[in-house]
């Protein structure tokens, strides 16, 4: 059986699935073309990721798919009832990236607190002429200890952002439409631990009590933050977006950062993906990554292998 990873699959995926007796390409095959290949060679089972859509038409175009699997955690880019509907499994990696999404978000909060997002443009073109004075534009950072972070959307992401949180001294609160409260597993050396309890609260009082913001929530049919929510905020918060692009209003973002409600922004995912708003690029108090929240060597080894052990579970139970 062949199997296409469109979007790229890690080596220890490849060799799990050619173990089992699968082939595996990694051709990338541009969205417009990609029909005729997966009938012309056969295709089983597609992987993708973000970068590849798989929608009713193409899902229509190949018969031979079996499966269709997303190396993420987020299936917006693939027609998820439309595929069951026509017998083909649809499967993720919804644990596989958690960690590395959490550790991003930390990279956005800490630069941001100690102004690395600016500082990292300014120092190579002044470093040498203007020490002194960029030394003094950058002497009013702050710790995260002791501060409160708001995590909206406290799944699998949210509880691994709250794990490092926690262990960094902050206060942690937390909204969740699904979740009333959550376990919080804190792990230090040699096998001790805390567990925390974390109760959810309305998204309205995380809105009003934190000093950072971040988010971890699906595509949603309409802003989760927008002018509203920038309203109820402290003067002065942080927030941070790794979850799915157009769950901020990144017009209302703007202008809260320049009104000064917001001091700073770190966003990884963006409403015009992949050509985000000039506006938004080009705002001094933005700390920006091109979508790389699972980005990372680990996450990539558990989302090929992951993906791979589900592939193999399926098609084995269908064969028998």
């Amino acid at each position: 059986m062949k199997i296409l990873a469109n979007d790229g699959i890690s080596k220890s995926g490849i060799e799990v699935l050619a173990q089992a007796g699968f082939e595996v390409l990694t051709t990338t095959v541009a969205q417009e073309q990609l029909a005729n290949y997966i009938n012309k060679h056969n295709i089983d089972v597609l992987l993708v990721r973000s970068a590849t859509s798989v929608r009713k038409e193409l899902i229509d175009s190949c018969p031979s798919l079996k499966i269709i699997g997303r190396g993420g955690v987020g299936m917006d880019n693939i027609d998820v009832e439309y595929a069951r509907s026509k017998d083909i499994h649809v499967i993720n990696t919804p644990e596989a990236s958690s960690q590395s999404v959490a550790e991003l978000v930390f990279a956005h909060l800490f630069g941001g607190v100690r102004f690395l997002y600016d500082s990292n443009r300014n120092m190579p073109l002044d470093g040498d002429s203007q020490f002194k004075s960029l030394k003094k534009n950058y002497a009013k950072g702050v710790e995260l200890r002791g501060k409160t972070l708001g995590i909206i959307g406290f799944g699998r992401i949210g509880r691994d952002v709250a794990k490092i949180a926690l262990g960094i001294g902050m206060k942690v609160i937390a909204s969740d439409k699904f979740v009333g409260k959550a376990d919080i597993k804190v792990e230090f050396y040699n096998g001790q631990f805390i567990n925390v309890e974390i109760l959810t609260e309305p998204t309205d009082e995380i809105l009003k009590k934190a000093d950072f913001i971040t988010l971890h929530v699906p595509l949603q049919s309409e802003y989760v933050i927008s002018e509203k929510e920038f309203s109820l905020m402290k003067d002065g918060v942080g927030i941070i977006n790794a979850a799915r692009g157009g769950v901020i209003d990144e017009v209302a973002l703007v202008n809260a950062m320049e009104s000064g409600k917001v001091a700073f922004a770190g966003l990884d995912t963006f409403e015009q993906e992949p050509t985000p708003a000039i506006q938004v690029l080009m705002n001094g108090q933005m700390s920006l990554t091109p979508h790389i929240g699972a980005a990372t060597n680990e996450a990539q080894d558990r989302i090929g292998t992951e993906l791979a052990v589900q592939i193999i579970s399926i098609l084995k139970v269908e064969k028998s």
